[in-house]
């Protein structure tokens, strides 16, 4: 492995994973106003109904998807799946949501360009972050193709290897992509930048729908009708001839 190497996938991770996490923690701090998704909706509906539905279903699989299947150590499941039936498995499941997912922002990037409204209404970031994950869903989509050049699995068990390693600080992560192609590598590497981005751009609104989980553990809120607490006829309305 060459020093480009070396940085990309064994330094770049955790520059990545830093501002992604103090990014965000110093957004919420300083800019709460800035925390939302900017949702153009009242400008124009049209595609975004589409757009939007189709790329958040293949996003959230893609993203619970990849983080089980690469933080997931072999060991828990090699009894019950294969790493070949693994590998399948994701193919099929991950193609389905990455098509799913690259109609959608594809629907939402062309509605950004070429609807004049939201066009003006639109900040570089937001270009940019639909661009980003459009040629990342694209990528994902073409490794299909070559991951079925080799369905032993031992790929996709190397891709695993490395995060465990990057994730657990320990050494030699880097020496797990020595097979694989840059396409995987371009691949990674986008989506790396995906997290680096992050607290910049709209997506912090992530973290608040994550946060909605709280809502299942949190007291019962207590609600009572104000006119149980006015003396009879005082919750009338005052006619205009009345007195003071």
């Amino acid at each position: 492995m060459n020093a480009l190497d070396n940085f990309l996938f064994g330094l770049y991770p955790y520059i990545c994973l830093t501002v992604f996490l103090l990014g965000s923690l110093i957004r919420f701090d300083r800019d709460q106003y800035t925390w939302k998704s900017d949702s153009s909706q009242l400008l124009k509906a049209g595609q975004l109904r589409w757009g939007s539905n189709l790329f958040h279903i293949g996003i959230l699989f893609l993203f619970f998807g990849h983080f089980a299947g690469l933080l997931t150590p072999h060991f828990v499941y090699e009894r019950f799946v294969s790493a070949g039936d693994k590998q399948l498995s994701a193919m099929v499941t991950g193609g389905i949501a990455g098509l799913l997912g690259f109609i959608g922002v594809s629907l939402l990037l062309h509605r950004r360009l070429f609807e004049p409204r939201i066009r003006i209404n639109s900040k570089t970031s937001d270009i940019a972050l639909l661009v980003l994950l459009w040629v990342q869903f694209a990528l994902g989509l073409a490794t299909i193709p070559v991951s079925a050049n080799h369905m032993d699995g031992g790929l996709m068990m190397a891709f695993g290897e490395w995060a465990q390693h990057i994730v657990t600080f320990r050494p030699g992560a880097v020496e797990f992509l020595s097979g694989a192609g840059v396409l995987f590598k371009i691949h990674l590497f986008l989506g790396m930048s995906i997290f680096l981005v992050f607290p910049f751009t709209r997506l912090v609104h992530v973290w608040s729908g994550f946060a909605i989980v709280g809502y299942l553990v949190r007291p019962y809120q207590v609600v009572r009708a104000r006119r149980l607490n006015v003396p009879a006829g005082q919750n009338q309305p005052r006619r205009p001839d009345a007195g003071v």
